[in-house]
């Protein structure tokens, strides 16, 4: 089983910036891609960025292309989420999840282990 484990979630004012962790509790060779997600309240989670443990080749959601960046460290089990130039529409709970999968991978269907969330709140 494998845990995940976010932090770094926060009230940012709009422009600003925050990095977001994403802690594997132990990484095995069918964990092949790390995806971030969000939800807002009364929306649908949607699919930010993924990045594929051996390859690192990133995939982003065009909302976020050009101000966030999704990288991991492979000895460290972690994944980050830089976030910079935040708007309001930013705001979310943002999940960390797990997949077997590399393709496909803004399919949320295709990830099977998901963190608790970190909220982000952007003030206008």
């Amino acid at each position: 089983q494998v845990q995940l484990v976010e932090s770094g979630g926060g009230l940012v004012q709009a422009g600003g910036s925050l990095r977001l962790s994403c802690v594997a509790s132990r990484r095995t060779f069918a964990r092949s891609t790390m995806g971030w997600f969000r939800q807002a309240p009364g929306k649908l989670r949607e699919f930010v960025a993924a990045i594929i443990w051996s390859s690192g080749r990133t995939y982003y959601a065009d909302s976020v292309k050009g101000r966030f960046t999704i990288s991991r460290d492979n000895a460290k089990n972690t994944v980050w989420l830089q976030m910079n130039s935040l708007k309001p529409e930013d705001a979310a709970v943002y999940y960390c999840a797990s997949s077997p999968y590399v393709i496909s991978l803004p399919n949320d269907a295709r990830y099977d282990h998901w963190g608790q969330g970190t909220l982000v709140n952007v003030s206008s």
